[in-house]
């Protein structure tokens, strides 16, 4: 029987959604007059420097604008407005970094160091509209290079600095960057990694020439590291720069960053987010969703290359004056008690952080009793969250016991790069808790669940998640290419009426509590980083002296949620035994300099073939079943060589 855990009522009686009643009286609220109750909360939540007098225009579907007249300017309502309010010498941020050692700044300081940044960015011809790679690992700096794109109105986007020189390039040619900055290392788990010499290499072909400046952070390097004319050390600059910019008022709709999300096409996807939709929906759901109050210490562990990282590691606690803990290192360095000890040590009341975090330090932590969270004091947390893919419910019922101590709430949390902020959420005072469950529909959100004609579902049937209107937060479209925006996000199967999330989902026939199934495209979800399967595919057939062909479906893992598995024809003999694990590593490596790390196949199988259909498509379903280890039971009447089966179920 399904354990329900009730709102607790040490946060209920003081938060701003204190019970079920609340929560459903916004709801109805946004039902009776749907533009009217955006309007309201964007009046309540963001400093306008010039309110819009119109909400929301739907001429010209799927691409929507909100609040289409009005302007403003996001730095000025995350730094300027908290100084104002007297909250300049309150902590903005704690810095915990990798060996350990702790920097803080203040509001006032971090307006000044943004205030430089934005500075230096002008005088490098940056301007309003100007796209900005920021290639750092998390950091004040990171963070202040971000706000300083927002304050003069350039669009900012962040790559991952596990990201290869591959990467980085497709990114650079799609948006036609103007400006670089990076560092020369970064530090996780003890070991200096390179950053400026993957920038270099990215940019070593003619088709990056739109890159005019390279700006870097000399962190940790005694060596040269400015190696080209349009490099520049980024401290001498920053301290010639008075600690003031004026503001570039944009208007509402005017693309605050660009942020590179997979699809299961091979070309990642840039989504555009616009400035006060999003902006809004980032405060909201930090406000609701977290509880957030002036004495807490909120945690978010996630990279700011990630959706999670802009919008509750910046944008959403800044807005509100929320003072926040970043790490720029990793849960298991130098022990596996690291996150547990950071808590303690600052005092931590929210944290937010991935399953697939959660469930490496369970094994890690019953394996290592002395890491085990029961032996840090903890009681300062009041509200737990997870973000980035379902947690299952056992590690649910672990991370709620074990490191919530049955005292705090558990918020699984679902949304996308592509929703800006949370869609589908428990809220800490009114919701229920189910393990395993992400609840319901974010006041003002109004999802539901469809068959593949559009039909909606009843409760307790499984289905295509859909949202059925438009919200401020959503993406604008895919930079570049509004047709792949529209066949993507809302295909003509639904004549265009609904947005499609592109996950499985199923409501409970008596509490409408929603639970995600799995994605329904070819979308991986490996540690709550989405990858698509042609990409991966690509990388590996990249290594064209040895492949000649690959399929990669994903099979469920207890640790990332989902691994990677691939299946490859080489060019050559079908490999065995020892040199079939060396070419398998030579694979790996090329995929993880192709793309990076994350995208490393875990399994690698190798056959003298695939099994395709007699008209030669490729049935991954059938892959689908191996990889899980699953018999095959499905029919394969139309497979071409049936014995091809056999070979792909053998691992390396």
């Amino acid at each position: 029987m399904t354990t329900v855990y009730p709102p607790f009522e040490n946060i209920s009686k003081n938060a701003e959604i204190p019970h079920m009643e609340a929560y459903l009286e916004l709801c109805k609220k946004a039902n009776r007059s749907y533009e009217a109750y955006w309007a309201q909360q964007a009046n309540r939540v963001i400093d306008w420097y010039k309110p819009f007098t119109k909400i929301l225009d739907q001429s010209n579907p799927p691409f929507y604008k909100w609040f289409y007249d009005g302007e403003l300017n996001v730095s000025v309502n995350c730094l300027d407005r908290n100084v104002a309010k007297g909250m300049g010498r309150k902590i903005a941020f704690i810095f915990e970094k990798d060996d350990g050692s702790c920097q803080k700044i203040t509001y006032k300081d971090l307006l000044a160091r943004t205030c430089q940044i934005a500075n230096v960015y002008k005088t490098l011809g940056i301007k309003k509209g100007d796209r900005v790679i920021i290639y750092l690992s998390v950091s004040i700096d990171a963070i202040a290079c971000m706000l300083a794109c927002a304050r003069i109105g350039a669009i900012h986007s962040v790559i991952f600095g596990g990201f290869s020189a591959h990467s980085i390039r497709d990114r650079v040619v799609d948006m036609q960057a103007k400006l670089i900055v990076t560092a020369d290392y970064q530090m996780r788990g003890g070991k200096q990694l390179p950053l400026k010499s993957v920038v270099d290499e990215a940019l070593d072909t003619e088709d990056c020439a739109c890159v005019q400046r390279v700006l870097v952070f000399e962190k940790y390097s005694q060596d040269q590291i400015l190696h080209n004319p349009r490099d520049l050390s980024f401290e001498p600059l920053i301290n010639r720069h008075v600690a003031y910019c004026e503001p570039e008022w944009v208007n509402a709709e005017h693309p605050l960053f660009l942020l590179y999300t997979s699809g299961s096409t091979g070309k990642p996807k840039g989504v555009q987010h616009s400035s006060a939709g999003y902006l809004l929906h980032a405060a909201l759901t930090t406000s609701w969703t977290f509880d957030l109050k002036f004495t807490d210490i909120f945690w978010c562990t996630a990279d700011i290359g990630w959706i999670t990282g802009h919008t509750y590691m910046v944008y959403g606690p800044l807005s509100l004056g929320g003072t926040q803990v970043i790490f720029e290192g990793i849960p298991t360095y130098p022990h596996s008690g690291r996150f547990w000890e950071i808590i303690e040590k600052h005092r931590v009341s929210i944290f937010y952080t991935a399953p697939t975090a959660i469930r490496t330090l369970i094994k890690l932590n019953e394996a290592s009793p002395e890491q085990h969270p029961k032996n840090y004091n903890l009681a300062s947390l009041r509200i737990l969250g997870s973000v980035g893919e379902p947690i299952n419910p056992a590690a649910w019922e672990w991370y709620f016991e074990h490191v919530g101590q049955k005292q705090c709430p558990v918020l699984d949390t679902f949304w996308q790069t592509e929703t800006g902020g949370h869609v589908i959420t428990p809220l800490p005072g009114a919701t229920p808790l189910v393990a395993g469950s992400c609840a319901l529909p974010f006041p003002g959100i109004q999802a539901t669940i469809v068959d593949d004609t559009g039909e909606e579902l009843p409760w307790g049937q499984s289905g295509m998640l859909v949202i059925k209107k438009p919200w401020p937060s959503m993406m604008r479209t895919i930079w570049g290419d509004d047709e792949r925006f529209k066949n993507s996000y809302f295909p003509d199967y639904f004549q265009g009426k609904y947005y499609l999330a592109g996950d499985g989902a199923v409501r409970d026939a008596e509490t409408g509590y929603f639970t995600i199934t799995g994605r329904i495209d070819d979308v991986l979800n490996v540690s709550g980083h989405r990858m698509g399967t042609m990409e991966i595919e690509s990388a590996l057939v990249s290594f064209s002296e040895l492949v000649a062909e690959a399929a990669v479906v994903g099979r469920p893992d207890e640790t990332t949620g989902e691994a990677i598995c691939a299946f490859v024809v080489l060019k050559t003999q079908r490999p065995q035994g020892e040199e079939a694990h060396k070419i398998a590593q030579k694979l790996r490596d090329h995929v993880g300099k192709i793309i990076g790390p994350i995208a490393k196949p875990k399994d690698i199988r190798f056959g003298d073939n695939l099994p395709k259909t007699r008209s030669g498509k490729i049935m991954r379903r059938l892959l689908r079943s191996i990889a899980k280890g699953e018999p095959i039971t499905q029919d394969i009447s139309t497979l071409e060589n049936p014995a091809i089966l056999v070979q792909l179920s053998e691992t390396n």
